[in-house]
């Protein structure tokens, strides 16, 4: 009798309880609403201070995030070129034409090479021609002054940089050939560059995003002075910290926000402004390479990352500010 009893009761209770804690999560979300909406309204009203802000903020963003476009894009153009390493063996001016070709078919044996083209002088002599620029200039020469050459691929096996040092040594005492000459060596120090420039790019950005944070809090604490009124008067009725504190929370989420968007809108205009220069340069080299933006991942995390830095920004300068506005 009394368990059944109890359980009408007990039961009610519980419901009672969800109903409270449902009104209690919708109440604090409207209130989260609420405050959001006012701090975006309160900024809009002040369009001149607000776009100076966002535009400070959005310029320490941009630098370093160009930066990572072009190391990306860097990074994209030397990932093609890896696998084309090449090796130049400059034959002796000694040799015939016949001679080069019999060695060229004797190399073309070796397990370790891939790929052979052999170039005459006269070959040679009309490929610079072509790409030189210089083709008038040559006409005037008497005597052909190019030696003939062999251009060969190491296999794929063979391309580390200890063995294809090896390879080189090897070529280079072969009878008739007076150099070898690796054309990797120029992207081996552009992947040393593109190493340095990466820890660059991470040192920057540590600094510019240390110095958004400054730029926030300092405007937050701006902010803060000049409501001090109003926030002692909501100490006094009983407005807790959590209370007073979300209004500017908020707009350190909104400076992040709308620094972050100004910041890929920088971005994306720079590189449509610099595309039409990048694309003369890679046709230079007969390559397909498209220049690269953020993409959707980076642009995302771009947001992220600045928002991030508003709201800590803005936490700094209430932490400390705020204690020091107390009703007396």
């Amino acid at each position: 009798m009394n368990e059944s009893s109890a359980s009408p009761r007990s039961k009610h209770g519980a419901s009672v309880h969800r109903i409270q804690a449902s009104d209690l999560g919708r109440s604090y979300l409207r209130h989260h609403l609420q405050v959001a909406v006012e701090s975006l309204i309160r900024l809009l009203r002040a369009p001149v201070a607000t776009l100076m802000t966002v535009m400070v903020l959005s310029i320490a963003l941009t630098l370093p995030s160009v930066l990572y476009v072009g190391l990306k894009n860097i990074q994209a153009v030397s990932q093609q070129w890896q696998g084309v390493t090449q090796v130049t063996l400059y034959l002796s001016a000694e040799l015939s034409e016949e001679q080069g070709r019999d060695l060229a078919l004797q190399l073309d044996s070796n397990d370790q090479i891939q790929n052979l083209v052999y170039l005459s002088k006269g070959d040679a002599l009309a490929e610079f021609k072509q790409y030189s620029g210089f083709a008038d200039a040559l006409e005037r020469l008497d005597d052909n002054p190019l030696p003939a050459v062999i251009l060969l691929e190491p296999s794929i096996d063979y391309l580390q940089q200890a063995q294809l040092d090896r390879l080189k040594t090897q070529l280079e005492s072969v009878d008739g050939v007076e150099e070898a000459q690796i054309d990797m060596a120029w992207l081996q120090r552009l992947f040393s560059l593109t190493l340095l420039a990466q820890q660059l790019v991470i040192v920057l950005s540590c600094l510019l995003g240390f110095a958004v944070v400054l730029v926030v809090g300092n405007t937050i604490r701006l902010e803060i002075e000049n409501r001090r009124d109003e926030i002692l008067v909501v100490k006094l009725v009983g407005g807790t910290d959590g209370f007073v504190r979300r209004p500017f929370l908020y707009t350190g989420l909104w400076y992040g926000l709308a620094a972050g968007l100004a910041a890929w809108l920088l971005v994306q205009g720079s590189l449509w402004y610099l595309s039409g220069v990048v694309d003369r340069l890679i046709s230079l080299y007969q390559s397909d390479f498209q220049l690269q933006g953020l993409g959707l991942v980076a642009a995302v995390v771009l947001l992220g990352l600045s928002i991030s830095i508003g709201v800590c920004g803005a936490w700094l300068a209430v932490i400390r500010h705020l204690k020091a506005i107390e009703p007396k």
